[in-house]
Protein backbone atom coordinates (compact mmCIF):
# COMPACT_ATOMS: atom_id res chain seq x y z
CA UNK A 1 0.00 0.00 0.00
CA UNK A 2 1.19 3.39 -1.30
CA UNK A 3 2.28 5.78 1.69
CA UNK A 4 -0.23 8.44 1.77
CA UNK A 5 0.76 11.78 3.31
CA UNK A 6 -1.10 14.99 4.63
CA UNK A 7 0.14 18.30 2.14
CA UNK A 8 0.83 21.56 4.03
CA UNK A 9 -1.52 24.06 2.18
CA UNK A 10 -0.40 27.63 2.02
CA UNK A 11 -3.53 29.19 3.04
CA UNK A 12 -5.04 30.15 6.53
CA UNK A 13 -7.87 31.48 8.22
CA UNK A 14 -7.52 35.50 6.18
CA UNK A 15 -7.39 34.12 3.20
CA UNK A 16 -10.31 34.11 0.96
CA UNK A 17 -8.34 30.85 -1.39
CA UNK A 18 -5.04 30.20 -3.15
CA UNK A 19 -4.81 30.17 -6.52
CA UNK A 20 -1.27 28.13 -8.22
CA UNK A 21 -1.12 28.45 -11.56
CA UNK A 22 1.65 25.99 -13.03
CA UNK A 23 2.40 26.29 -16.94
CA UNK A 24 4.91 23.44 -17.01
CA UNK A 25 4.19 21.30 -14.01
CA UNK A 26 5.33 17.95 -13.18
CA UNK A 27 3.75 15.23 -11.65
CA UNK A 28 5.99 13.83 -8.77
CA UNK A 29 3.73 14.84 -5.37
CA UNK A 30 2.80 11.71 -3.96
CA UNK A 31 -0.89 10.78 -2.90
CA UNK A 32 -1.92 12.99 -0.21
CA UNK A 33 -4.82 14.62 1.76
CA UNK A 34 -5.38 18.14 2.87
CA UNK A 35 -8.30 19.91 5.02
CA UNK A 36 -8.94 22.16 2.45
CA UNK A 37 -11.20 22.02 -1.26
CA UNK A 38 -9.23 21.70 -3.90
CA UNK A 39 -9.93 22.59 -7.73
CA UNK A 40 -7.61 21.15 -10.45
CA UNK A 41 -7.64 21.81 -14.11
CA UNK A 42 -4.98 19.38 -15.70
CA UNK A 43 -4.51 20.24 -19.68
CA UNK A 44 -2.35 18.08 -22.01
CA UNK A 45 -2.19 14.98 -19.55
CA UNK A 46 -1.02 11.21 -19.91
CA UNK A 47 -1.27 8.75 -16.85
CA UNK A 48 -4.12 7.84 -13.90
CA UNK A 49 -5.89 9.88 -11.76
CA UNK A 50 -6.65 8.59 -8.42
CA UNK A 51 -8.96 10.14 -6.27
CA UNK A 52 -10.26 7.89 -2.64
CA UNK A 53 -11.02 4.48 -4.31
CA UNK A 54 -12.14 5.86 -7.75
CA UNK A 55 -8.84 4.92 -9.94
CA UNK A 56 -8.96 6.35 -13.65
CA UNK A 57 -7.12 6.64 -16.36
CA UNK A 58 -6.52 10.22 -18.21
CA UNK A 59 -5.91 11.30 -21.63
CA UNK A 60 -6.26 14.90 -22.16
CA UNK A 61 -7.19 17.66 -19.90
CA UNK A 62 -9.15 16.50 -16.42
CA UNK A 63 -11.41 19.41 -14.35
CA UNK A 64 -12.14 17.83 -10.60
CA UNK A 65 -13.05 19.01 -7.21
CA UNK A 66 -11.95 17.30 -4.57
CA UNK A 67 -13.44 17.55 -0.83
CA UNK A 68 -11.38 17.95 2.24
CA UNK A 69 -9.76 15.02 3.50
CA UNK A 70 -10.03 13.01 0.26
CA UNK A 71 -6.88 11.10 -0.75
CA UNK A 72 -5.95 11.81 -4.49
CA UNK A 73 -3.12 11.89 -7.23
CA UNK A 74 -2.32 12.30 -10.53
CA UNK A 75 0.07 10.16 -11.98
CA UNK A 76 1.49 10.65 -14.92
CA UNK A 77 2.68 7.84 -17.44
CA UNK A 78 5.60 9.35 -18.19
CA UNK A 79 8.20 12.24 -16.83
CA UNK A 80 6.63 15.69 -18.91
CA UNK A 81 5.47 18.69 -18.27
CA UNK A 82 2.07 20.44 -18.40
CA UNK A 83 -0.32 23.46 -17.23
CA UNK A 84 -1.89 22.49 -14.06
CA UNK A 85 -4.50 25.49 -12.46
CA UNK A 86 -5.16 25.02 -9.01
CA UNK A 87 -7.46 26.50 -6.30
CA UNK A 88 -7.52 25.44 -3.10
CA UNK A 89 -10.02 26.96 -0.11
CA UNK A 90 -11.07 26.52 3.48
CA UNK A 91 -14.17 24.79 4.33
CA UNK A 92 -14.55 27.46 6.70
CA UNK A 93 -14.91 29.76 3.95
CA UNK A 94 -18.62 29.53 4.01
CA UNK A 95 -20.29 30.21 7.34
CA UNK A 96 -23.51 28.15 8.15
CA UNK A 97 -25.37 31.40 8.17
CA UNK A 98 -23.88 32.54 4.49
CA UNK A 99 -24.12 29.04 2.66
CA UNK A 100 -27.41 28.15 3.81
CA UNK A 101 -29.28 31.24 2.45
CA UNK A 102 -31.25 30.02 -0.73
CA UNK A 103 -29.11 31.78 -3.22
CA UNK A 104 -26.03 29.31 -2.12
CA UNK A 105 -27.96 25.95 -2.11
CA UNK A 106 -26.64 24.70 -5.79
CA UNK A 107 -22.74 25.76 -4.37
CA UNK A 108 -23.70 23.89 -0.49
CA UNK A 109 -25.08 20.78 -2.52
CA UNK A 110 -21.43 20.84 -5.32
CA UNK A 111 -19.26 21.24 -1.99
CA UNK A 112 -21.12 18.39 -0.02
CA UNK A 113 -21.15 16.66 -2.98
CA UNK A 114 -17.28 17.15 -3.44
CA UNK A 115 -16.53 14.82 -0.46
CA UNK A 116 -16.79 11.79 -3.09
CA UNK A 117 -14.89 13.73 -5.40
CA UNK A 118 -16.56 15.32 -8.77
CA UNK A 119 -14.99 15.37 -12.34
CA UNK A 120 -16.78 17.66 -14.97
CA UNK A 121 -17.33 17.05 -18.59
CA UNK A 122 -14.44 18.15 -21.40
CA UNK A 123 -17.77 20.31 -22.60
CA UNK A 124 -17.76 22.08 -18.81
CA UNK A 125 -13.58 22.22 -19.16
CA UNK A 126 -13.54 24.09 -22.21
CA UNK A 127 -15.93 26.64 -21.01
CA UNK A 128 -14.17 27.18 -17.17
CA UNK A 129 -10.91 27.51 -18.42
CA UNK A 130 -11.02 30.68 -19.63
CA UNK A 131 -12.50 31.94 -16.25
CA UNK A 132 -9.67 30.40 -14.42
CA UNK A 133 -7.10 31.61 -16.48
CA UNK A 134 -8.40 35.37 -15.72
CA UNK A 135 -8.91 34.66 -12.03
CA UNK A 136 -4.65 33.89 -12.14
CA UNK A 137 -4.29 37.40 -13.32
CA UNK A 138 -7.15 39.12 -11.38
CA UNK A 139 -6.19 41.12 -7.90
CA UNK A 140 -8.53 42.47 -4.97
CA UNK A 141 -12.28 42.28 -4.85
CA UNK A 142 -12.94 41.45 -8.09
CA UNK A 143 -11.19 37.91 -8.04
CA UNK A 144 -13.08 37.01 -4.99
CA UNK A 145 -16.35 37.77 -7.40
CA UNK A 146 -15.32 35.72 -10.27
CA UNK A 147 -14.46 32.82 -7.60
CA UNK A 148 -17.51 32.61 -6.49
CA UNK A 149 -19.12 32.32 -9.78
CA UNK A 150 -16.92 29.65 -11.36
CA UNK A 151 -18.12 27.96 -8.22
CA UNK A 152 -21.78 28.59 -8.86
CA UNK A 153 -21.65 27.61 -12.62
CA UNK A 154 -19.98 24.14 -11.47
CA UNK A 155 -22.67 23.97 -9.31
CA UNK A 156 -25.35 24.10 -11.47
CA UNK A 157 -23.93 22.22 -14.27
CA UNK A 158 -25.58 18.66 -15.48
CA UNK A 159 -21.67 17.59 -17.03
CA UNK A 160 -20.17 16.09 -13.35
CA UNK A 161 -20.32 12.94 -12.17
CA UNK A 162 -19.21 11.58 -9.06
CA UNK A 163 -15.97 9.40 -8.36
CA UNK A 164 -16.24 7.66 -5.00
CA UNK A 165 -18.35 4.94 -4.17
CA UNK A 166 -21.45 5.58 -2.19
CA UNK A 167 -19.91 4.05 1.07
CA UNK A 168 -16.68 5.45 0.81
CA UNK A 169 -15.36 7.33 3.33
CA UNK A 170 -12.23 9.03 5.18
CA UNK A 171 -12.62 9.29 8.82
CA UNK A 172 -9.34 7.58 9.22
CA UNK A 173 -8.53 11.80 8.17
CA UNK A 174 -11.14 13.93 9.68
CA UNK A 175 -10.61 15.68 13.11
CA UNK A 176 -14.05 15.49 15.01
CA UNK A 177 -12.82 15.22 18.22
CA UNK A 178 -13.62 18.42 20.29
CA UNK A 179 -10.65 18.35 22.21
CA UNK A 180 -8.46 17.95 18.69
CA UNK A 181 -10.38 21.58 17.76
CA UNK A 182 -8.91 22.60 21.17
CA UNK A 183 -5.49 21.64 20.34
CA UNK A 184 -5.07 22.64 17.09
CA UNK A 185 -6.63 26.41 18.02
CA UNK A 186 -3.98 27.12 20.68
CA UNK A 187 -1.40 25.61 18.19
CA UNK A 188 -2.14 28.11 15.55
CA UNK A 189 -2.50 31.24 17.88
CA UNK A 190 1.24 30.08 19.60
CA UNK A 191 2.82 28.29 16.93
CA UNK A 192 5.60 31.04 17.22
CA UNK A 193 6.20 29.95 20.77
CA UNK A 194 7.94 27.23 22.50
CA UNK A 195 5.02 24.93 23.06
CA UNK A 196 5.44 22.01 25.63
CA UNK A 197 3.53 18.50 25.34
CA UNK A 198 2.66 19.34 28.63
CA UNK A 199 1.09 22.43 28.57
CA UNK A 200 -1.26 21.08 25.80
CA UNK A 201 -2.12 18.00 27.53
CA UNK A 202 -3.04 20.51 30.45
CA UNK A 203 -5.61 22.07 28.15
CA UNK A 204 -7.54 19.40 27.70
CA UNK A 205 -6.69 17.80 31.41
CA UNK A 206 -4.71 14.79 30.44
CA UNK A 207 -1.42 13.44 31.30
CA UNK A 208 1.47 13.81 28.90
CA UNK A 209 1.98 10.10 28.35
CA UNK A 210 -2.05 10.02 27.95
CA UNK A 211 -2.33 13.05 25.73
CA UNK A 212 0.21 11.43 23.40
CA UNK A 213 -1.11 8.36 23.00
CA UNK A 214 -4.48 9.92 22.25
CA UNK A 215 -3.48 12.59 20.16
CA UNK A 216 -1.67 10.16 17.71
CA UNK A 217 -5.07 7.38 17.96
CA UNK A 218 -6.74 10.56 16.48
CA UNK A 219 -4.59 12.06 14.19
CA UNK A 220 -1.96 9.57 13.11
CA UNK A 221 0.72 11.57 13.75
CA UNK A 222 2.72 12.36 16.73
CA UNK A 223 2.06 15.71 18.43
CA UNK A 224 5.92 17.46 16.97
CA UNK A 225 5.11 15.90 14.03
CA UNK A 226 1.90 17.25 13.46
CA UNK A 227 3.07 20.67 15.31
CA UNK A 228 5.66 20.80 12.73
CA UNK A 229 3.14 20.70 10.27
CA UNK A 230 2.02 23.70 11.05
CA UNK A 231 4.92 25.70 11.83
CA UNK A 232 6.24 24.65 8.18
CA UNK A 233 2.85 25.28 6.49
CA UNK A 234 3.09 28.90 7.67
CA UNK A 235 6.55 29.24 6.85
CA UNK A 236 5.80 28.07 3.38
CA UNK A 237 3.32 31.15 3.38
CA UNK A 238 5.78 33.49 4.92
CA UNK A 239 8.24 33.02 2.13
CA UNK A 240 5.84 33.63 -0.73
CA UNK A 241 4.30 36.57 0.85
CA UNK A 242 7.03 38.48 2.26
CA UNK A 243 10.25 39.20 1.59
CA UNK A 244 11.83 38.27 4.97
CA UNK A 245 14.95 36.69 5.84
CA UNK A 246 14.89 32.61 5.92
CA UNK A 247 16.10 33.48 9.80
CA UNK A 248 13.74 36.01 10.19
CA UNK A 249 10.62 33.25 9.12
CA UNK A 250 12.38 30.50 10.62
CA UNK A 251 12.10 32.51 14.06
CA UNK A 252 8.63 33.92 13.71
CA UNK A 253 7.21 29.79 12.92
CA UNK A 254 8.88 28.77 16.33
CA UNK A 255 11.88 26.91 14.81
CA UNK A 256 15.26 27.69 17.57
CA UNK A 257 17.49 27.55 14.63
CA UNK A 258 18.22 27.74 11.12
CA UNK A 259 19.75 24.51 10.59
CA UNK A 260 16.50 22.77 12.39
CA UNK A 261 14.42 24.84 10.34
CA UNK A 262 15.93 24.17 7.26
CA UNK A 263 16.18 20.20 7.73
CA UNK A 264 12.52 19.83 8.89
CA UNK A 265 10.92 22.24 6.23
CA UNK A 266 13.04 20.19 3.06
CA UNK A 267 11.62 16.93 5.15
CA UNK A 268 7.92 18.33 4.80
CA UNK A 269 8.25 19.93 1.50
CA UNK A 270 11.17 18.29 -0.60
CA UNK A 271 13.21 20.88 -0.84
CA UNK A 272 14.95 23.99 1.41
CA UNK A 273 13.15 27.23 2.22
CA UNK A 274 15.42 29.13 -0.53
CA UNK A 275 14.33 26.90 -3.38
CA UNK A 276 10.71 26.75 -2.25
CA UNK A 277 10.79 30.51 -2.65
CA UNK A 278 12.62 30.80 -6.08
CA UNK A 279 10.44 28.51 -7.23
CA UNK A 280 7.22 29.17 -6.58
CA UNK A 281 6.70 33.37 -6.23
CA UNK A 282 5.55 33.33 -9.42
CA UNK A 283 3.24 30.81 -9.50
CA UNK A 284 1.02 31.42 -6.31
CA UNK A 285 -1.53 33.86 -5.70
CA UNK A 286 -3.46 34.30 -2.48
CA UNK A 287 -6.62 36.27 -2.00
Amino acid sequence: MKRIIREITPINNDDFFVLLNHPTAGFDFPTHYHYEFELNMVKHFEGKRIVGDSVENINGSDLVLIGPNIFHAWEANAEFRTHVITIQFSSELFGSSFINKNLFRPVKELLDLSARGIVFSEAEQKRILPRLLALADKRGFDSVIDFLIILNELAISPDKRVLCSPNFTQNHYEVKSRRIKIIHQYLQKNYSKRITVGEVAKLINMTESGFCHFFKKRTQKSFIDFLNDLRVGEAARMLLETTNTISEISYNCGFNNISNFNRIFKKKKGSTPTDYRERNMNKMTIY
